[in-house]
């Protein structure tokens, strides 16, 4: 079997997909970059301190892609299936567990916000700017949770270019409102970190805004209404929680491992936080192509599958496998040549500079890994509706091998920063290798069918 399929319309198909969200992320990297410069222009306390407090708001970002995750599954299915009326029913399930994670994420922001910065970092001064740019951001969870899930399912139907009109949106905004509130022109106050998260806050409503207008509106597709807010099919809410669950188990599980490396961060310094925010901003930037190529695996593959072309998706599966490998490869060629270039830009001391280095050194070489996993766990194996899989992968690597071991390198034995991360981002290693072994024994291959109640695997399909 050729490893690259030889069909043309699967190669549009993937950049029709991948272009636009690619886009959309370099956008949200443009955003993430420039705030890390202008905070960092007043050192690197108040540079730590919104990248400790973004760790939390993280956690409730990576809830949403586990609820858009499983929602797209079902999604993406039901559309290779032309079932409208049960993607809308998909999308009201969705847009409610949205909500409801977002006021619990919120009042855990505004009562007790002291309490979470102290998760992080035990440096007072870091803690106590991280409090008042948690308490503003936060006021941002609804409108941010609504945007992004609703987001997610639109890539599923093909619908990608709202979510970048709505990102260039509120891109401008951010960028404007950042230099007027955190430096203080056009006579408004220097406000500094609170100026940042203001500006974010009010640029998630734009956003929120544009793609809520586009919903109710515009769309053609779906034509979704009030009315499927209102009603409950308990049948689908069984299935979206089969599906679906292990989804926002693996990405919740995941977003708190993550955060657990942010805490063994945090308690080697500041200056190595603010040099993995340098860094992690560098890793986004040069992966957007990947994370454009990963959704429209997810996409691709779900609709295929939901067609019932099984044989189609293996092979289209091996072909996203191979294009991880080379993006990544890219990707870190990227990160090693421009290391000095990009950090340069910084204001920040030589020791957070050279802590920097050494960072985008590792990254440079996990980033192969990297990108085969998250093409895999996030795109293809997903898709195929092997969730129960993933959420095991996700648990036992990263919590299991991983933080121990990250803990005991960064914070015990206080070895040099770039072999702490790459200690620290072993499970993306191993689960990387562990996913590929997966993806050929074709196991993952599942149709999903809530109106039957045995959904049966369907590698003997694929094999025939």
């Amino acid at each position: 079997m050729s490893v690259f399929v030889k069909e043309k319309s699967f190669y549009k198909d993937v950049l029709k997909i991948s272009i636009p969200i690619a886009m959309q992320g370099l956008i949200n990297v443009g955003v993430s970059m420039t705030d890390t410069m202008m905070l960092g222009s007043f050192g690197e306390i108040t540079l730590s301190a919104a990248s400790l407090a973004n760790q939390f708001c993280f956690i409730f970002l990576i809830i949403n892609f586990g609820l858009g995750g499983g929602a797209g599954v079902l999604s993406g299915q039901f559309w290779g299936k032309k079932d409208i009326n049960s993607i809308n029913k998909v999308l009201s399930i969705l847009i409610r567990a949205s909500i409801a994670f977002a006021i619990i994420f919120l009042s855990l922001s505004q009562f007790m916000p002291d309490k979470i910065m102290s998760i992080y970092t035990s440096e007072l001064p870091v803690a106590d700017q991280g409090v008042m740019y948690l308490k503003i951001i936060s006021l941002s969870f609804i409108f941010q949770g609504i945007s992004t899930t609703v987001n997610i399912l639109f890539r599923t139907v093909g619908s990608v270019k709202v979510a970048l009109f709505a990102s260039l949106t509120s891109f401008g905004f951010n960028i404007f409102l950042n230099w007027v509130l955190i430096f203080g022109k056009l006579g408004a106050p220097e406000l500094g970190i609170q100026g940042a998260a203001i500006a974010t806050l009010i640029a998630r409503i734009i956003e929120f805004t544009v793609v809520v207008t586009y919903l109710f509106k515009i769309d053609k597709k779906l034509n979704f209404k009030l009315k499927y807010l209102l009603t409950l099919d308990k049948e689908l809410l069984k299935s979206y929680i089969k599906i679906g669950g292990p989804v926002l188990v693996s990405d919740l599980i995941l977003a708190l491992g993550l955060n657990m490396v942010s805490v063994i961060m945090g308690r080697m310094g500041s200056d190595m936080v603010a040099a993995n925010s340098i860094s992690a901003v560098v890793l986004q930037f040069t992966n957007v192509f990947l994370m454009g190529v990963s959704n429209a695996s997810g996409v691709i593959t779900g609709n295929t599958i939901g067609k019932g072309d099984y044989e189609s998706a293996y092979k289209r599966a091996v072909t996203f496998l191979a294009m991880a490998i080379i993006l990544g490869g890219c990707s870190g060629v990227v990160i090693f040549s421009l290391k000095y270039i990009v950090i340069d830009f910084y204001n920040i001391s030589d020791y957070t500079k050279s802590i920097a280095y050494q960072l985008m050194n590792s990254t440079s070489v996990l980033v192969v890994f990297m990108s085969v996993a998250t093409l895999l766990t996030k795109g293809v194996l997903r898709a195929g509706g092997d969730t129960k899989f993933l959420m095991i992968a996700d648990v036992l690597f990263l919590w299991i091998i991983s933080i121990p071991l990250g803990y005991v390198a960064g914070i015990v034995l206080e070895l040099p920063p770039g072999i702490v991360l790459i200690v620290l981002k072993s499970d993306e290693i191993l689960k990387g290798i562990w996913c590929v072994f997966r993806l050929f024994s074709k196991k993952w291959i599942r149709d999903i069918d809530y109106k039957e109640k045995d959904n049966k695997n369907l590698e003997a399909c694929v094999n025939n």
